[in-house]
């Protein structure tokens, strides 16, 4: 979809719509949340019936999260990460989730510095040594060599998926994982060619983007998950962002961008908005981490006041100087929002937390029954995802994993 201009007619979001080479039954995504049911890293019944619900409650497609290209990518050893191992979990999840007439994304990625190493138990890869407070270690300034490595190891993940039958595959290009804290001017202080200019700040990731393009057949969409602002002092933010879409889109490799905001390196709250579940991420913390947070956890984590749609503004000058298809993200509660977005020339919405506490929300927002969410931004989901992702308001208690599916 073009830029807005003033014989426009906003489409129906419950209507048919196309993404690439992909029918959607209509332009709601399911994004990309942690679901935390992933013992050894392997597809277990909690992740379909996870997905289940929000495909069964309207989504035309629902997004697998976080599949991890190489074990050091991981954020930590519950993260599923793509091997041959776990393929035939992945083909069930597929298959099931087709079963029920939606379509399957999966994000892949690359933790980089946000990774866990002392968990995963190998070094964690960043543009230069970073201290890792989660794990209580150093990364490993990655080298051109290990470039070349983990972007093969992005192809190499997109045969896999592609063998497992997604329909799409989201590019992970945000919140100061390898790809985005390359972009960082705050954290990629490196002195070679991959560092300096926007251009060479951004060579990694257009250089993934386009060996996944290359290893997806042409009837897979491709699309990336990019940061409007990093929310951290020196770190990515506009207009560089927005220079960033642009040239992805002018590479031509994507079918849509989805653009979100927030570091989970120094600044997650900053993706969410709304209440900073400070006390309960002290509680789920080991002992000496959980105290330091008490300390020192306003400043990691602060409260930001939470408004529908909060990154509009940086996503409306995207879509001034873009035309490429757009999803928006970002505080998606009411369908008077999802009418907005699509008046303001968006593409698609996806959406996280509205959808975690009513699965079934989309359906009753096109049944006329409904047309605001019950989710109220408490966040404390967040910490879920240690236990299982779920609105812990609904379902206060742990979820327990029955095992890998064979």
């Amino acid at each position: 979809m073009s830029p807005v201009t003033n014989d426009f007619t906003p489409p129906d979001p419950f209507a048919p719509a196309t993404l690439g080479p992909l029918s959607l039954k209509n332009r709601f995504i399911k994004a990309a949340t942690f679901e935390g049911v992933t013992p050894g890293g392997l597809v277990t019944q909690e992740l379909i019936d996870f997905h289940l619900r929000p495909v069964r409650g309207g989504v035309a497609m629902t997004t697998l999260a976080y599949l991890a290209v190489a074990p050091e990518g991981r954020t930590d050893d519950g993260c599923m990460w793509l091997r041959p191992a776990a393929l035939p979990g992945l083909k069930k999840f597929v298959d099931t989730i087709h079963a029920e007439g939606a379509l399957v994304a999966g994000q892949i990625g690359h933790a980089g510095p946000v990774a866990n190493a002392k968990k995963n138990g190998v070094p964690s890869l960043a543009p230069g040594k970073l201290f890792s407070p989660v794990a209580g270690k150093f990364s490993k300034a990655i080298t051109s060599s290990e470039i070349e490595r983990v972007t093969d190891d992005y192809a190499n993940g997109t045969r896999l998926m592609v063998e497992a039958g997604f329909d799409s595959i989201e590019i992970h290009l945000a919140h100061n994982y390898l790809l985005s804290s390359f972009l960082s001017p705050k954290f990629n202080k490196r002195k070679d060619e991959w560092n300096g200019s926007l251009e060479n700040r951004a060579r990694f990731a257009r250089q993934v983007v386009a060996a996944v393009r290359d290893a997806a057949p042409a009837n897979v969409a491709v699309t990336a998950k990019i940061s409007l602002n990093d929310g951290v002092p020196g770190g990515f933010k506009p207009p560089e962002s927005t220079a960033f879409a642009k040239m992805l889109q002018d590479d031509g490799h994507l079918d849509a961008l989805e653009m979100t905001g927030g570091s989970s390196l120094a600044n997650p709250i900053y993706l969410f908005k709304g209440d900073a579940p400070r006390d309960e991420f002290a509680k789920a913390l080991p002992k000496v981490m959980g105290f330091g947070f008490k300390l020192f956890g306003k400043k990691f984590m602060p409260s930001y006041p939470f408004e529908e749609a909060y990154f509009r503004p940086m996503a409306l000058d995207v879509r001034a100087q873009l035309d490429m298809p757009l999803i928006f993200l970002g505080g998606i509660n009411n369908l008077a929002t999802v009418q907005q977005a699509m008046s303001d020339g968006f593409d698609f919405v996806a959406m996280g937390r509205a959808v975690l506490r009513e699965p079934d929300l989309i359906n009753r927002m096109q049944e006329g029954t409904q047309t605001e969410g019950n989710c109220v931004h408490c966040n404390k989901c967040m910490v879920s995802i240690w236990s299982g992702s779920r609105c812990v308001v609904d379902f206060p208690n742990p979820i327990v994993t029955s095992g890998p599916v064979r």
